[in-house]
């Protein structure tokens, strides 16, 4: 596809956020003023935030539990996201077992345990998300991913999940795609889930259980003094039992975490509502999520009025760590985004976008959650793309750690290990985008790493999206 086609296909496509993009959107909450106390403050209005503030008033119903938005609920990485639904806590079971071998099974029962509690959640509070248990799908789009698919599947089976390996044939007669070479679907894998609906859910169901929730409310501070945390906001300040953090990408206001989350950028386009010629031209008949297994990876969806999510794929980071709304548009990833998608179903050439955007991430060096607590603060973040579901498992093991408690969760390695921390700036700008390169470059030349991916490997460091 030429460029003017591209810019024809991008030109109506606002840069907006299609799940928040909606006139039954709720009304902003209130931003917190005055002086306040709270036995448990949460900081951060998306997954991980609302997830704390559920548990901890189901667990101690007695508890004053105060959660402060700096924006809107969900306006990070919970709002935005394709709203997959993984039961992976270790980014994958490959890179589960690469890293936790003797804990994998556990871990592999522990995910598995967390969608089906998420599941139950959401029934008991009549969230409508349009929550599907459909799996998802995995494909090769280069001949060495082949391979790689088939031990994917392999291992699945290995730990008692449902995996079918499909040739090309196979695999194009499920979705129509000539891009195909293999697939790999794993029907019991999660689902999907509409995730701003889920994030708007939590919250009324937070705020049912108790919990005062107030967006608008940047914290700008915290301080621990005389057994209590002092947090400040621009209009409130708050004498706070605990805090527990939950700032995804964001700057936090603890260095231990800043230091340990790389705000990587990921953009995203949706087309217009496909006809029922075209769905009937893509097959796609389960509706699963799909992702590529490059490095470099795309990720795709339908949504529940018949379009098509479409992400991933280069992953961007900004000097300093820069998360500025304004970068939202990104003209030469949106159309990387479009040249991909349409070479992957040239069937439909002449669909156009209607929403495109991005946002930051928040990657850490092992692509696994970093989890831990310092004197009365506790924190959960770093999901690195797969915290839809995984963020529910880092508050209730985030409060674990802010309340002493010894469980099957705090005594995992995945939380007593933490990822190591990424190198300062100015030499963290020039290593992300020396792995960007190398990166690419694996994907060009049949997967094969190369020196620095290697080396990156060998200590257990990575850049994820």
């Amino acid at each position: 596809m030429d460029a003017a086609q591209l810019d024809v296909a991008l030109a109506d496509a606002a840069v907006t956020v299609f799940w928040t993009d909606r006139a039954d959107r709720p009304e902003p909450r209130a931003p917190l003023t005055g002086v306040h106390e709270a036995d448990l403050v949460v900081v951060g209005g998306g997954f991980t935030g609302l997830w704390a503030a559920v548990e901890a008033k189901r667990r101690r119903p007695e508890l004053d539990v105060l959660l402060l938005e700096a924006h809107r609920l969900g306006h990070g990485g919970s709002g935005r996201n394709g709203g997959f639904l993984s039961e992976s806590l270790t980014h994958g079971l490959v890179h589960g077992a690469l890293h936790w071998p003797a804990e994998l099974p556990r871990l592999v029962e522990l995910g598995r345990q967390n969608l089906r509690e998420i599941d139950e959640f959401v029934r008991e509070h009549g969230i409508d998300a349009d929550l599907r248990w459909c799996g998802r799908t995995a494909v090769a789009t280069e001949p060495h991913e082949v391979a790689e698919l088939s031990d994917e599947a392999e291992l699945h089976r290995e730990h008692g999940m449902a995996a079918r390996f499909l040739g090309a044939g196979g695999i194009r007669a499920d979705v129509g795609s000539p891009t195909y070479r293999a697939g790999l679907r794993l029907p019991d894998a999660g689902g999907l889930v509409d995730p701003a609906r889920l994030t708007w859910g939590l919250a009324d169901a937070a705020e049912r259980l108790g919990v005062r929730v107030h967006e608008a409310s940047p914290v700008r501070g915290l301080r621990e003094r005389g057994g209590q945390v002092l947090v400040r906001t621009p209009r409130a300040r708050v004498r706070a039992g605990e805090v527990l953090l939950g700032t995804n990408a964001f700057r936090a206001p603890l260095r231990t975490v800043r230091r340990r989350v790389l705000p990587v950028w990921d953009y995203v386009l949706v087309t217009e509502p496909l006809s029922d010629r075209q769905w009937a031209e893509l097959g796609w008949r389960d509706r699963q999520g799909i992702t590529d297994s490059a490095n470099r990876f795309h990720y795709y969806r339908p949504t529940p009025d018949g379009r098509v999510l479409w992400g991933g794929y280069e992953p961007v980071y900004y000097f300093g760590g820069r998360t500025d709304p304004e970068l939202a548009r990104h003209d030469a990833s949106h159309r990387q985004l479009a040249r991909g998608f349409f070479r992957t179903f040239p069937q439909l050439e002449g669909v156009r976008f209607t929403h495109r955007w991005g946002g930051p991430i928040d990657s850490t060096t092992r692509f696994t959650p970093l989890i831990g607590r310092t004197g009365r603060i506790a924190y959960a973040v770093g999901y690195t793309g797969l915290g839809v579901a995984a963020s529910r498992f880092g508050a209730r093991t985030a409060l674990d750690l802010l309340w002493g408690e010894d469980t099957e969760r705090t005594r995992l390695e995945l939380v007593r290990r933490p990822p190591l921390p990424f190198p300062p700036e100015p030499l963290r700008w020039p290593l992300v985008q020396l792995t960007r390169r190398a990166l690419a470059r694996a994907d060009q030349n049949a997967g094969r790493r190369g020196r620095w991916l290697s080396f990156l490997d060998r200590h257990g460091v990575g850049l994820g999206s």
